[in-house]
């Protein structure tokens, strides 16, 4: 006759170094490391459309913080938001954002008196304006050049949607070519 012996899982020969790679993966991979708050890129709210400047330094994106959605623009290398008076109006949608190539100027759509309309907002002057009051059909999906002259959307104005381009004029201030940002020390 056979003994039996009971064997219990820790006298089972284990492989400690798998054990402790997949609990340090496991422990990486909690929500705890990614930074979140009012202040961190993160949150716990739907945020999409994300875009970045053509230098790579700004991004922008629509946010459900705060419970309204707004469009924010964070500075990828100082890790903090920047602030833009004037975009995020009451009552108002901001979103579909652009940005040129050091982000000072930003495209995106908002309503007016509730029909879409694409915006320009210039960071150096903190301004925004309307840049399509006269289109008939609906308006999406803007974009801006990187030297912020041109800007392009689609458009429904011929029962379809078409692109148009819209060439902001040979006298406005461009995008600062030589990659300084706006609000950098001289």
């Amino acid at each position: 006759m056979e003994k039996f012996t009971p064997t219990f899982w820790l006298q089972r020969p284990i492989h400690w170094s798998l054990v402790f790679s997949l609990t340090s993966l496991l422990a990486s991979c909690g929500s705890n490391n990614i930074p979140i708050g009012p202040t961190s890129l993160n949150s716990r709210y739907t945020e999409e459309q994300p875009a970045l400047s053509g230098n790579g330094r700004f991004l922008a994106f629509v946010s459900n913080r705060n419970g309204n959605q707004q469009l924010l623009v964070f500075d990828v290398e100082r890790q903090l938001f920047i602030s833009t008076p004037g975009i995020n109006r009451a009552e108002t949608i901001a979103e579909s954002p652009s940005l040129s190539y050091t982000g000072r100027y930003i495209a995106y759509l908002t309503s007016d008196q509730g029909r879409p309309v694409v915006a320009l907002y210039d960071r150096a002057t903190q301004q925004s304006q309307i840049v399509t009051p006269t289109y008939r059909g609906w308006v999406r999906k803007p974009n801006i050049s990187p030297d912020g002259r041109y800007v392009v959307f689609e458009t429904a104005s011929r029962g379809q949607w078409d692109i148009e381009v819209l060439d902001r004029g040979p006298n406005i201030e461009l995008d600062i070519p030589n990659g300084a940002t706006v609000g950098s020390p001289p």
